[in-house]
Formats: structure tokens, C-alpha cells, sequence
């Protein structure tokens, strides 16, 4: 997959890179605003960067729903198409679009960063995950408005030795 990349040590090292650039976006509790991202302080991440809508719903009893605004070109592999554009709903199935849907609210509703590890048994390849980060944007600083993303794929393989018998 195009997304892939050597090992899960250097897909952490990508987070905390991601994460550093974000940090130093902030304006003490205020958070970065999409206007404030540079692709190019972070152009070495951008194949599997996303950017996250955060369509917030006409009623309080309506269910929050995400479009993607933006996805890099490296994840393309990991979807097999593209994703622009598409809510979350038109992207994966039931199961997986209720995952992201649950852990991108919570990420609105705390303003604070996120990162997990989901497996991509959805798409039919259960020997890979994702180890993914979502960061909160706000354009006015405090109303959590987009989400910058970032994945990283890691399979089994990556995490067995190199060592092999002769």
C-alpha cells in the first residue's frame, strides 16, 4: 500500500512530528485554525494527511456527521479510491463509519487531540491497522470546526523479526 511505511516506530515518530507542527500552531488554550497550516512545514506527512468537515448538525438531536475535505494522495491505497469529498457514511461500512464517528466527536466535543490504532478488516485486509492521530482545528480559536488527520499503516509483517531461518 502506498501509505505503508517501515515500521510502527517511525508511524510514532510521524505522529509526534504532526503533533509538534500542530502545538506550535496553538495560541496558548486557543486552537490553530486551518488558515494557519502550511503544507509545506509539514510536506514530508502530506500523502496521508486528511482534512476533516465537521458538518454540524441543523437540530441537537440530529447526529454529528464528517466529510472529508481533503485526503493525500497515499490514501488512496488504503481506501482503494477517493475519498474527497465523501462523509463518512460513503466512505465505510456501518461498523467502521460509527467508529469514527464516535472517536472524531469526541475530538470536537474535548477540543484535544486523539490517536488510535483501527484495524482495516473493513476493507477486507484484517493483517493491517491504521495508527491514526486526528487534531482539532478551529477557525475561531474555540469552536472545533475541521480536524487535521494523519495515518499510517502498519501491517504484521512489519512487526515480525528480520531474522530467518536458513
Amino acid at each position: 500500500m502506498a501509505a505503508q511505511i517501515g515500521a510502527p516506530a517511525a508511524a510514532a515518530r510521524a505522529h509526534e512530528e504532526l503533533f509538534a507542527y500542530w502545538a506550535s500552531l496553538k495560541d496558548g488554550a486557543r486552537l490553530p485554525g486551518r488558515r494557519h497550516l502550511d503544507p509545506g512545514g509539514i510536506k514530508r506527512l502530506l500523502p496521508t494527511v486528511s482534512l476533516i468537515d465537521v458538518c454540524h448538525p441543523a437540530s441537537p438531536a440530529a447526529p454529528q456527521d464528517y466529510r472529508m475535505r481533503l485526503a493525500g494522495t497515499g490514501l488512496y491505497g488504503v481506501y482503494g479510491r477517493e475519498i474527497t469529498g465523501k462523509k463518512l457514511s460513503e466512505i465505510y461500512n456501518t461498523a467502521a463509519a460509527d467508529y469514527w464517528r464516535v472517536e472524531l466527536s469526541k475530538v470536537v466535543a474535548e477540543g484535544r487531540p486523539a490517536v488510535g490504532v483501527h484495524n482495516l478488516s473493513w476493507r477486507g485486509a484484517s493483517h493491517l491497522s491504521i495508527l491514526w492521530l486526528r487534531l482539532p482545528l478551529a477557525a475561531d480559536g474555540e469552536r472545533v470546526d475541521m480536524i487535521l488527520g494523519f495515518d499510517a499503516v502498519i501491517g504484521l509483517s512489519q512487526m515480525q523479526s528480520g531474522i530467518r531461518a536458513a
